[in-house]
């Protein structure tokens, strides 16, 4: 791999910059509210002995990031890009979420894109775990022109593994 997963990338909305050790408790801050993990395979995950599990995974990723509302200058989430296969040239996306506060104001799509315009300069495809339960995030990828694939059993960083559909973007080539 000849590119970076965890550059500084931003948008007119946010700030995507790279996970560190000492970003927890800001994180946890947001990640502490159960109602953002009711749809997730992972329910559990706004305990805080569950999201540290988390958020070491997260970091030792390398390609994690806390995502920061411009205007507001307040941590509001988490994504990263994992699992790079230089054979098939793809990455994933994903292990991302948002404070409550930033549903539906269309934050979600704008990062996806942002990730996505960065990552298409150095991979094909790209794809997305998204549990199968997950309603929300379904629609929410499918609606930036992901594809359902396939179902796969993932297993989450010292989590059980759970039931996942796996979605695809192409790169477009014009």
């Amino acid at each position: 791999m000849n590119f970076s997963i965890q550059t500084k990338l931003e948008n007119e909305k946010t700030t995507l910059y790279p996970l560190q050790d000492k970003d927890f408790d800001v994180l946890y801050a947001v990640a502490s509210d159960p109602k953002i993990w009711e749809q997730h395979p992972n329910k559990n995950r706004w305990q805080k002995d569950v999201f540290k599990t988390f958020f070491d995974g997260a970091l030792q990723s390398k390609g994690a990031f806390l995502i920061v509302d411009k205007a507001t200058e307040k941590v509001i989430g988490s994504t990263r890009f994992y699992d790079y296969n230089e054979e098939e040239n793809s990455i994933f996306i994903g292990y991302t979420f948002y404070g409550v506060d930033s549903w539906g104001k269309g934050i979600n799509r704008l990062v996806k894109e942002t990730m996505l315009e960065y990552i298409f300069q150095f991979v094909s495809k790209v794809h997305f775990h998204i549990g199968a339960d997950n309603i929300r995030s379904q629609i929410a990828i499918s609606r930036i022109g992901a594809e359902k694939i396939a179902e796969q059993e993932v297993a989450y960083f010292g989590e059980p593994s759970r039931l996942n559909y796996v979605y695809e973007i192409k790169k477009k080539v014009i």
